[in-house]
């Protein structure tokens, strides 16, 4: 299962002036308050389908035959329907060819943005009695980010800063997604020229939180009740127009299960910038410049915090120079 791309991204979406979101922001920082996020999640993400990951061939008694090739279909198409019939999961297709046999089947594709009907024959393995089509297929995603916020009294959350995509920069339209509690179990130091990454591990199989909305600013949704929020610090949230050049600090978790406070300094604020690209930050921390080398994946969604507010999330790394990176302000998530 390829691993999702929960880094590199950057989408344009359209927002309010900055007058009006920092004026409703000052309005909802008076009287809400949030958890201080920085610990890392698994987050598990229907693709909305069954994706084609490879294509092969089928051994039958009368030879060899590639079913799905034959017809056109291609490493990365979505197939999501059967005769009309939705097709969600791996379970679902092999349900559908079981059904129909070697009876052609309407398959419903999906490649680019672009929908269409597809008549594939499935042939029978000669080896496991099984009818295929010739795909090798997966239908969940998974990666692992940082959670942002969690506002208190709903328990709403945000995370992640970007649009999920995944290892071309391509735009994912999933659905059905999950969050697990994840502990960083290693990390690949980033260098010049290569991105590193967090590793982590599912700790089971109980979600911590429910995702509703994937968009171009992130994941969010709403923590469940039972989560242990007895260590996490409060803290007010502040628009653009407070952010100033100079000290911040960032919360992230790079072993373990517990965030960390980590210095930066921010060298640009650009309230305007159409990717939510908000802040140039520089890691200025010699401890997580040793052990991370700087901003890896796994770590967009980071809370950067300045005089004690809330003012954005980690989003991007320079390839150039894995200490430096773009943050989003904490104002375009909210309005998300």
């Amino acid at each position: 299962m390829r691993k999702l791309k929960f880094f590199f991204a950057a989408f344009a979406l359209i927002m309010i002036t900055a007058v009006l979101g920092g004026t409703a922001l000052r309005a909802e920082a008076a009287s809400d308050e949030y958890y201080l996020g920085g610990m890392t999640a698994g987050f598990s993400l229907s693709a909305g389908g069954t994706e084609v990951i490879g294509l092969s061939e089928v051994a039958a008694e009368d030879g060899i035959h590639r079913p799905a090739e034959e017809v056109g279909i291609k490493v990365g198409d979505l197939i999501c329907a059967a005769d009309g019939i939705r097709i969600k999961t791996i379970e679902d297709l092999n349900r559908a060819l079981e059904k129909y046999g070697s009876k052609e089947i309407k398959f419903t594709v999906k490649r680019d943005g672009d929908t269409a009907e597809v008549g594939i024959t499935p042939v029978k393995d000669k080896k496991s009695g099984k009818y295929k089509i010739g795909v090798l297929i997966r239908d969940t995603l998974t990666g692992i980010g940082t959670v942002t916020y969690i506002k208190k009294d709903s328990l709403q959350f945000g995370s992640l800063g970007h649009a999920v995509c995944d290892e071309n920069d391509q735009f994912l339209e999933i659905s059905d997604p999950k969050v697990y509690l994840c502990s960083v179990i290693g990390v690949n130091k980033g260098k010049r020229g290569k991105a590193g990454e967090l590793r982590g591990l599912f700790l089971n199989d109980k979600t911590i939180a429910k995702a509703e909305t994937v968009g171009e600013t992130g994941l969010y949704g709403t923590f469940e009740k039972g989560y242990d929020f007895s260590h996490s610090e409060t803290v007010e949230i502040a628009p653009l127009a407070e952010a100033t050049i100079g000290k911040a600090v960032i919360y992230s978790t790079i072993d373990g299960i517990c965030p960390q406070r980590y210095e930066i300094s921010i060298v640009k604020v650009d309230t305007d910038n159409k990717e939510h690209k908000n802040f140039v930050i520089k890691v200025t921390d010699d401890k997580l410049i040793e052990e991370t080398g700087g901003i890896v994946q796994g770590m967009s969604g980071s809370p950067i915090v300045q005089n004690g507010k809330l003012i954005g999330a980690v989003t991007h790394v320079f390839l150039n120079d894995p200490t430096r990176g773009y943050g989003i302000g904490i104002e375009n998530m909210l309005q998300k």
